[in-house]
């Protein structure tokens, strides 16, 4: 193989610029919030380093398209990249000059790579987006979703079909219409069908035990299939009308319906035509959403993108069937000097990579992968989608729609957060500290004369409430005696920082708050997602993730369209500048014995007491090594604790509640081994009762529907052998 003198690399693979010098300036790193800046520095002797790395893999390489990965010397995944010819792609790192500071960061930090084939550029791109959103690396945009969009599912595993908002895996066979970009919004909507459609949206069993009509049958709200007071033979009409209107035939089902309604008023029922009369207003209340609703386009995406002051948003509104159901903001991190279609290009593989893809993908940018793109999404979908960035038209107003609410989302967002930074440094100055705080969390917890006793902690940033690092403490300790508030918090600051001190050790920094910033928290923070594909399962044990990685519940964030995400872990200390206490000097007294014994001095700790009769603005605060203070009544910092200490006592209060309804609606069936919710619905829709099962003869359980021998004689073992 020829060879040229300066790095090694053949000629062509230095002129090769189809999509590699592309991708060399463009690719996204971290997630959310700000621009980036990384506190590694390459050197010439780390670059040299990493480039003799690379190359030695480079030499061995195939031609053929596939997917690589980077990874450091700590078995973190620096970067997830797809390639048309994994042997040009890689040597365009090894070239030894060109690159950016961030690639050459990237190529100094570099100890080992791990390569996928594919057998077409469309699959390694849907692999990369899978892998981006699993593994999260470094120098990868990752559109983080915290939570999944919600869907309108018309069921059809029951005799009456039932409308219900779905989330997550479609794992229950029915018709799914979506996705919403809200609650509300699928709200709104199925309020909206059962007043046009009358469908049930209770649950099986609320279903199943009706003797008579409940309250939204009086209210004209459900046909009342559960007593009978529709045959299933009409209401599986209705259900098919409904079916039929959120598919898109929403003008046959109402000349159907006023064609109803004109033949009850001829033959003088007007009752049953003034019902007709309110399900056509209901449809039509359906079908005049607020905002931008579409002509000529039935269903499609469409997204715009703005960047100021280094942060980028996209904005998605979502279409079906000429209706806008709602629209959602993000806000991927980037590099300052990617443009918004390299960013966009990064967002739009990750989006779809757990979503199914509409029939039209409208772009406010030109993106150059865009046939690309239109591939990969068709081979998902089983059907072509166009992708595609007009320039006039009604769609165009779709997009300009879109972009001026991607300039107002990304103007609110960067106001809240000058405001959080200057809340943040009066927080620090209040409580004397040598820096604003970076990382504040607050601990509360929450048990009623001690049952069901739950730990919260919650953390607050720069960019506002960091949901996705809440955590839950579960209290296990048998020494512990109900109600003791002392103990609670003693043993859930223990186990929150011996597991910091192992895993994120601190190292000697200049960190706010006299606290070292030790590694980032990503891997701490997060429960690893099984691979479905072997791919994915390779790359999951290349970045060393496993099942226990914590063994404390998390519960995920509960943000809006426009939640705070999660920063970049490089950016985003592990350990806290300031732990504040829910509680008076026996808390905090509590507090610090506990960071003493796991070996995590030095972090500035502070209880807030409630003021007399609990009023809020009279706190005083706790400091070890200082006199309680009090802040002034109209000092914002004041406010700002307030709202800290507010929101840890929602979350644990809530996480209590969830608790305590678990354990008081626990069945002693679900301490069987091999009985799962159908089983389980089979035996109680049979037996009507536990008690009933616990009587039942071992002949009795073999004859339930559903039940197999093998279980039947499990559960008879369960109740009658000790």
């Amino acid at each position: 193989m020829k060879r040229n003198a300066s790095g090694d690399v053949p000629p062509e693979i230095l002129d090769d610029r189809e999509d590699e010098r592309r991708e060399d300036e463009t690719d996204l790193v971290a997630e959310h919030g700000s621009g980036i800046e990384l506190d590694f520095q390459a050197t010439p002797s780390s670059i040299e380093a990493g480039t003799a790395v690379i190359r030695r893999f480079w030499e061995t390489l195939p031609a053929s398209p596939g997917v690589y990965r980077m990874i450091d010397a700590k078995g973190d995944v620096l970067y997830v990249g797809k390639a048309r010819s994994l042997k040009a792609r890689v040597g365009s790192y090894v070239r030894g000059h060109g690159h950016s500071n961030r690639i050459a960061r990237m190529i100094a930090e570099t100890c080992q790579m791990v390569f996928v084939t594919t057998a077409t550029e469309t699959e390694a791109l849907l692999l990369e987006a899978n892998l981006i959103k699993q593994l999260r690396p470094r120098y990868n945009v990752v559109m983080r979703d915290d939570k999944s969009l919600p869907y309108i599912l018309l069921t059809a595993d029951s005799e009456a079909p039932q409308v219900v908002k779905h989330r997550g895996a479609r794992n229950r066979k029915g018709s799914y219409f979506g996705p919403f970009a809200s609650v509300w919004a699928v709200n709104r909507t199925i309020n909206a069908l059962q007043r046009a459609f009358l469908l049930r949206s209770c649950s099986d069993s609320y279903y199943e035990n009706r003797t008579r009509p409940c309250l939204l049958f009086q209210i004209k709200r459900c046909s009342g299939p559960c007593t009978g007071e529709i045959s299933l033979e009409d209401y599986a009409v209705l259900a098919r009308e409904a079916e039929a209107f959120l598919t898109g035939r929403s003008s046959a089902v109402k000349e159907r319906l006023a064609a109803e309604m004109a033949r009850a008023s001829d033959e003088l029922e007007f009752e049953r035509a003034a019902r007709y009369r309110d399900r056509i207003a209901a449809l039509s209340a359906v079908q005049s959403t607020q905002g931008v609703n579409t002509q000529s386009t039935e269903e499609a995406d469409v997204f715009a993108i703005d960047e100021q002051a280094g942060q980028f948003c996209v904005e998605v509104f979502f279409f079906r069937n000429h209706q806008n159901w709602g629209n959602r903001s993000y806000f991927p991190r980037a590099d300052k000097s990617l443009g918004k279609a390299e960013v966009l290009a990064s967002f739009l593989a990750q989006f779809y990579d757990d979503k199914p893809p509409p029939r039209v993908v409208l772009m406010s940018d030109e993106i150059e992968e865009r046939a690309l793109l239109a591939d990969a999404l068709a081979v998902k979908a089983g059907r072509k989608v166009e992708v595609a960035a007009p320039k006039r038209g009604e769609r165009r107003l779709l997009l300009e729609a879109a972009l001026r609410n991607a300039r107002e989302a990304l103007g609110r967002r960067l106001a809240e957060t000058s405001s959080q930074a200057r809340l943040m440094a009066g927080l620090g100055q209040a409580f004397g500290l040598p820096a604003p705080p970076r990382r504040i969390e607050v601990y509360d917890n929450s048990h009623i004369m001690g049952q069901q006793a739950v730990g919260a902690m919650i953390v607050a940033g720069p960019t506002g409430f960091m949901k996705t690092h809440y955590r839950t403490f579960n209290m296990k300790s048998e020494d512990l005696a109900p109600g003791d508030d002392y103990g609670m918090m003693r043993e859930m600051l223990r186990r929150r920082f011996a597991r910091l001190v192992k895993e994120a050790p601190r190292s000697p920094s200049p960190g706010a708050g006299g606290s070292p910033a030790g590694p980032g928290e990503a891997g701490l923070a997060e429960s690893p997602v099984l691979a479905e594909s072997p791919a994915l399962a390779e790359a999951q044990t290349a970045h060393h993730l496993t099942p226990d990685l914590l063994s404390d519940p998390l519960l995920p964030g509960e943000g809006g369209a426009e939640a705070t995400e999660l920063p970049d872990p490089d950016t985003f200390p592990a350990w806290p500048d300031l732990v504040l206490i829910d509680g008076g000097a026996g808390q905090l007294e509590a507090a610090r014995a506990a960071l003493a014994e796991v070996g995590a001095e030095g972090v500035a700790l502070v209880g807030v007491a409630k003021g007399r009769d609990r009023d809020a603005g009279r706190e005083t605060f706790f400091i070890p090594g200082r006199t309680a203070i009090r802040l002034p009544p109209r000092d914002p910092a004041l406010y700002f604790v307030q709202r800290l200490r507010d929101e840890a006592h929602r979350f644990a209060i809530g996480s209590h509640r969830a608790k305590r309804k678990r354990e008081l609606t626990r069945s002693p069936l679900d301490e069987i081994p091999g009985i799962g919710p159908a089983r389980k619905r089979a035996l109680l829709h049979h037996f009507g009762t536990v008690k009933a099962i616990q009587r039942a003869a071992l002949d009795d359980l073999m004859r339930t529907p559903g039940v197999n021998a093998a279980t039947a004689r499990t559960v008879y073992e369960h109740f009658h052998v000790r």
